[in-house]
Order: structure tokens, then C-alpha cells, then sequence
């Protein structure tokens, strides 16, 4: 039988204590109470007097048969976890946004919270245009061994997730209910999808606990907050997607949106979003550009195939007067973060010099990337 991971008990009956919900107790644990005096000094009277009756009088207390049934459920499945501040897999970006959860319900593989991930949102309506897109943008991050998170809505949230999953890449799944309750009930089939191709449920909810509305708002924190940035694919002038937005703002995480047709009302909220800086998106290179930290392990395990022979041959022989660039860049398009992988140098100095070799005539941009000219051989 599965054992829990040590702490979990003892987390479980902080979250059963009368009158803790999720925000009072994220507020109390940024304090880092030592356990149990800690607590106790710090709980109201009378979360702070039903910790002591279950501490020195388990079978007295109400709080027993809660984190009894709570574990029992935790143990019958070794898929099933519970995540806290200090667990092995607890998601360290989680550490850096104002409210984070104090506990995390987990249902999958918690290898889906290691890779790098992205966020992608948008309209519960959207249209044929807006579906393809979201749908392209997950399948390359999966080809890219990016996690896709999302809220597993319908619309753009759950085509972003199943294209990263039909892509062999990973996705994460924070839903407003417990990880056991499958909301919305049409996506029942993406939601079993999910759990048998390596993609993981969260939820700060207890198991059983059913969908409200006041819950969503808040999921939606922890989605961005698991994120190194969102994605906002499509949105009207008023909807979840931009509450998204503004909580990756507050989380200082990245905004990215697709722009769309003036004359389309789901695409108003992303054109409202560029007005106020997100940044403007066509391919997934203008994301990867802003996230260079983590663009650059994506192609630090490319083959070789993945260099043009003309590429690989002046590499080695040192054409180029040792220029960096001159020696990666080939007829093949070169996405920037690919080259500034490839070439070591930082963003700015590997656009200037670009922007140089341009000006000489010896490289150009092309779609996909820079390539270049038969000049500079």
C-alpha cells in the first residue's frame, strides 16, 4: 500500500480546522510556523483549540475521522498525492506569487510539473480559427518539451490540452473542484485522456468537493502561477481569459496574445491585452524569445541532422572570420533563440549583431528564422 509523504498528516488537519479557508491559511504559512507551537500561537482561538484537542486527543477530536478518510483516499491509489511547502514535488514557482495555495490535491504524474510550461487561454466560444491556432501553439510546445497548463474548459483551454497530449507532450490540469470531479462533464473524455498520457490534476479542493462559481477566479491564479507565462488565444472585451492576464501581470509572468480581425468579437480582449503590452504573437519563436532562459534547453538536444551539412561543414572549417553567427547560419531559416543557444550570446548582442551582418548584406531574415546569403560563404 502506498504510505503519504511525511508532513502530509499533519497538513491535513490544518485544512480541516473550523473557520481556515485556503487564503487565511496561505497568509499563515508565508509566517513559516514551527509545528505545532508555531501554529498555535498563530491559528485563531478556535481553529487554534480544535489543533490541540486532535494533538493530544486524536479519538476525541472531529478532526480524526476527516484526516483518517482523507488518507484512506490518498492511499488507495498511488496516482493520488498531496502537495504542500515542502514536498519533494512542490512547485517552486508557486513560492513566488502573492496567494498561493497552501495545500495542492494532485491526481496523475507529477513528472508533468518538470518541464517548463506555458499557460494557454481563451474563449469558452471560440472560433474555427481560434481552436487551430490554440491547438497549433500546444502541439509545437509539446514537440518542444514545453507542459501545456490550463483550466481543462471548453473551448480554446481544452483543444490547447488535447493537442499537447496527442502531441506526446505533457499537460496540467488545475481545475475548480476536487480531482476527482470531472467538470465540465463533456470533457470527461479529455479529463480520462489526460491521466493516461502523463498529465496531472490539481486542485486546492478536497476530493468530492463540487464546481462553484466563486471557485474558478481563484484557479485560475494558480494556473498562471505554475507558469512561466500565458498565452491568451483568443477573449472578448470581458471574460476569464483577461482575469488570467491581469493575475500573470500581478505574478510578474509574461503575457502573450494572438492579435485577431477588428470585426471579430472574440478577438477584442487580445487586442485590448496588445494595447496594454502584452506582447503580440504570430509563431511560438515570439514567445520563446521573450522566455529565452528556457528556450535555450529545447535545443541543446537537436541532433545534428537538425544542422544543414552547408551549417555543419563551417562550423568546423571556421568559414565566417570566426563570426558565431556566420558559423551556425546556414540556407536553412535559424529561429533566434536557436541561435542564441547555439552561439552562447545574449539576446540584445545576438540581434545587434544580426541586425549588422543584415546591414552588410550577408544574412536576411526569412520566415522561420535568419538564413544566409550566398555573400557571406
Amino acid at each position: 500500500m502506498k504510505v503519504v509523504s511525511p508532513g502530509a498528516r499533519e497538513w491535513l488537519a490544518v485544512m480541516r480546522l473550523p473557520g481556515m479557508g485556503a487564503s487565511r491559511l496561505a497568509e499563515l504559512v508565508t509566517t513559516d510556523p514551527a509545528w505545532p507551537d508555531g501554529w498555535l500561537a498563530r491559528l485563531p482561538r478556535q481553529a487554534a483549540s480544535a489543533l490541540r484537542l486532535w494533538l493530544d486527543h486524536p479519538a476525541r477530536s472531529p478532526l480524526d475521522a476527516l484526516v483518517d478518510a482523507d488518507l484512506a483516499w490518498l492511499n488507495a491509489d498511488p496516482t493520488r498525492h498531496l502537495l504542500f511547502p515542502g514536498h519533494v514535488a512542490w512547485p517552486a514557482l508557486l513560492g513566488q506569487i502573492a496567494d498561493p495555495p497552501p495545500v495542492l490535491w494532485a491526481l496523475g504524474d507529477l513528472d508533468a510539473l518538470l518541464p517548463p510550461a506555458l499557460a494557454i487561454v481563451g474563449s469558452r466560444r471560440p472560433t474555427r480559427e481560434g481552436l487551430t491556432n490554440a491547438a497549433a501553439f500546444a502541439r509545437e510546445l509539446a514537440l518542444r518539451d514545453w507542459c501545456v497548463n490550463s483550466g481543462l474548459a471548453l473551448g480554446i483551454d481544452g483543444a490547447a490540452q488535447r493537442a499537447a497530449l496527442e502531441a506526446g507532450g505533457r499537460s496540467v490540469a488545475v481545475l475548480g473542484c476536487g480531482v476527482d470531479v470531472i467538470y465540465p462533464p463533456r470533457h470527461a473524455g479529455l479529463y480520462q485522456q489526460l491521466l493516461d498520457r502523463g498529465g496531472l490534476v490539481l486542485s486546492e479542493h478536497p476530493p468530492g468537493t463540487r464546481a462553484r462559481p466563486g471557485f474558478f477566479p481563484r484557479r485560475n491564479r494558480i494556473v498562471t502561477g505554475l507558469s512561466l507565462g500565458v498565452l491568451v488565444v483568443e477573449a472578448a472585451e470581458k471574460s476569464g481569459s483577461l482575469v488570467s492576464a491581469r493575475l500573470a501581470v500581478e505574478q510578474n509572468r509574461d503575457v502573450f496574445a494572438l492579435p485577431g480581425s477588428i470585426h471579430n468579437p472574440q478577438a477584442r480582449g487580445c487586442l485590448q491585452l496588445i494595447r496594454q503590452g502584452a506582447v503580440l504573437v504570430r509563431r511560438l519563436d515570439d514567445i520563446l524569445e521573450e522566455l529565452t532562459h528556457w528556450a535555450a534547453p529545447a535545443f541543446t538536444t537537436l541532433s545534428s541532422t537538425a544542422l544543414s551539412p552547408t551549417a555543419s561543414e563551417c562550423a568546423a572549417s571556421g568559414d565566417g572570420g570566426g563570426d558565431p553567427l556566420l558559423r551556425w547560419l546556414s540556407d536553412s531559416p535559424s529561429p533566434l533563440d536557436a541561435l542564441v543557444a547555439l552561439t552562447g550570446l545574449a539576446v540584445p548582442d545576438c540581434q545587434r549583431r544580426l541586425l549588422e551582418l543584415e546591414l552588410e548584406g550577408l544574412v536576411a531574415q526569412a520566415p522561420g528564422g535568419w538564413v544566409r546569403l550566398p555573400g557571406g560563404v
